[in-house]
């Protein structure tokens, strides 16, 4: 593919993360699947999303893994759940995918992706029938970082994840950690009752059931993995930003599509993070995105601001936008 025609369908098919011309944090939870248009394209008519990045993104995946195996976290008692986000996952990529199929097979299933070459035979619950756990290998086959929330004691608590991708905060810190906790350091949401809320709404999902929402914020460079367990890889790329010369397309607009779903079968929580970045240079190519992102900058609150590490970035910003 062209750079040209790469960068019209980056463009394209990026999750915008605006609708107005200002911002509040909230839980913005909507209905999932469910094509959603911009001025410019669309997004959002599946729950996964295997683009032009597909084969790219999972063999940066499988190096991090290599690297470092404690983004891949999962506690003894959810290894049910596991199982059940692997069939979920293959039967959600069948239906987004014709280059992907399952069949039954005698008491198995034979899995094939011919995106990746994989052929694979496997009893479900049975664990020596994959070449590794059932969520490396669901994170193996999908784009998405995972992570497993188990309800117990009227709570919800991150027991299980693959995670790669992440933005700021550590798979490995986080296990075992109860969703409260997680968003301790989130502006406002406390103060308004927003993730209570939001955990209340999760516990109540019914088997089968997906929401979504968006998250957004920014980074330096076309960076997926800026997890806390590799700041030192890009920590200092971050603090050069403001000074660069090359702003435009250095900095880059990072938002998550994040699933919610009730698995059928355990009855756990899954939550799907998809990973997109748009640098500022494809931005300025949308008026209306150029107006609505410096208007949104123009009145964010100042927690948000440094909570979204804008501070000292968002005078140079506004001069790209203005």
């Amino acid at each position: 593919m062209s750079d040209p025609v790469r960068r019209a369908t980056r463009i394209r098919r990026f999750p915008w993360p605006f609708t107005g011309d200002r911002y509040a944090y909230s839980a913005n939870v909507e209905p999932a699947p469910g094509l959603r248009r911009t001025i410019v394209g669309e997004w959002g008519r599946t729950i996964l999303d295997p683009d032009e990045t597909y084969v790219a993104e999972l063999a940066e995946r499988r190096d991090i893994l290599a690297r470092d195996p404690s983004r891949h976290v999962e506690l003894p008692h959810m290894r049910a759940a596991s199982w059940d986000v692997l069939l979920w996952g293959l039967r959600e990529l069948v239906g987004t995918d014709p280059a992907m199929t399952l069949d039954r097979q005698g008491d198995g299933y034979v899995w094939t992706n011919r995106r990746l070459g994989t052929c694979q035979a496997f009893r479900y619950g049975d664990d020596a029938s994959l070449p590794m756990g059932p969520l490396m290998f669901l994170g193996s086959q999908i784009q998405e970082d995972i992570v497993l929330l188990d309800q117990r004691e009227d709570r919800l608590w991150a027991d299980a994840g693959c995670v790669t991708f992440a933005s700021n905060w550590s798979m490995a810190f986080t296990a075992g950690m109860s969703f409260m906790e997680i968003h301790g350091p989130v502006p406002h949401d406390f103060a308004d009752g927003a993730i209570p809320r939001a955990e209340r709404f999760l516990m109540r999902l019914g088997a089968g059931q997906a929401y979504r929402r968006l998250n957004w914020t920014t980074t330096a460079g076309y960076r997926l993995d800026t997890a806390l367990d590799s700041y030192a890889d890009w920590g200092a790329s971050r603090v050069r930003l403001a000074d660069c010369d090359d702003f435009a397309d250095v900095f880059h607009m990072r938002v998550e599509v994040q699933h919610l779903v009730r698995l059928p079968e355990s009855g756990a929580i899954l939550f799907l993070i998809r990973t997109y970045l748009l640098p500022l240079a494809d931005i300025l190519t949308v008026p209306e995105w150029r107006a609505q992102f410096a208007s949104v900058l123009t009145h964010l609150p100042d927690d948000i601001i440094q909570y979204k590490g804008l501070a000292v970035l968002r005078p140079r910003l506004l001069a790209h936008l203005g």
